[in-house]
């Protein structure tokens, strides 16, 4: 009986220990201190102060056509040959960060690595197909993508953005729906 009492007080102790150890980390809102929702000027002060962007200032900021969209593209093999990262792209909606898109150097980091990285942080990927592999919960979608480009998403902007785009349909594309629906 004790042998019983022993095993249900180690089982209480050890499996609160076991489920923080083994836990899956939530997805992260960017790379570095960049993260996504961030203004345009903090995501500017962010890239001056870690040199493995290749950020050269307002040279590298640009509009889009439509919103007023901002979009931030760097290349490190100008001005930081060393980092790991080699052209990024820093996209903006509402004049806040929505989308990280990270080309990393396939001469210094291979695809394998970082998928088996990520596995190891949040787990399997929620798809996966020979193109991409992403991750998503409610507020983040990443995904890494062949040859070897990482991506950080607002989920809520992306979401709102495809909902916006989307095209109503004419009233005989209606109809053969319901028709296809009624077989």
């Amino acid at each position: 009986m004790a042998n019983k009492k022993t095993l249900y007080v180690f089982i209480v102790l050890l499996l609160p220990l076991s489920l923080v150890l083994f836990a899956e980390e939530s997805l992260p809102q960017g790379y570095a201190n960049v993260k996504l929702g961030m203004s345009l000027d903090s995501v500017k002060n962010e890239l001056k102060k870690d040199s493995q962007f290749g950020y050269r200032g307002d040279r590298d900021v640009s509009l889009l056509p439509g919103d007023a969209r901002v979009l931030i593209e760097t290349d490190t093999k100008i001005n930081a040959p060393y980092s790991f990262l080699e052209r990024c792209w820093f996209q903006f909606y509402d004049e806040k960060l929505y989308i990280v898109t990270i080309n990393v150097n396939p001469q210094k980091m291979d695809y394998y690595s970082i998928f088996k990285t990520l596995c190891e942080k949040y787990g399997n990927p929620d798809s996966l197909n020979p193109e991409k592999s992403e991750w998503k919960n409610d507020s983040v979608i990443l995904s890494l993508e062949r040859p070897l480009t990482l991506k950080y998403t607002d989920k809520a902007v992306f979401d709102k953005l495809q909902n916006d785009s989307q095209v109503k349909q004419t009233s005989e594309e209606d109809s053969r729906d319901k028709f296809l629906q009624g077989l």
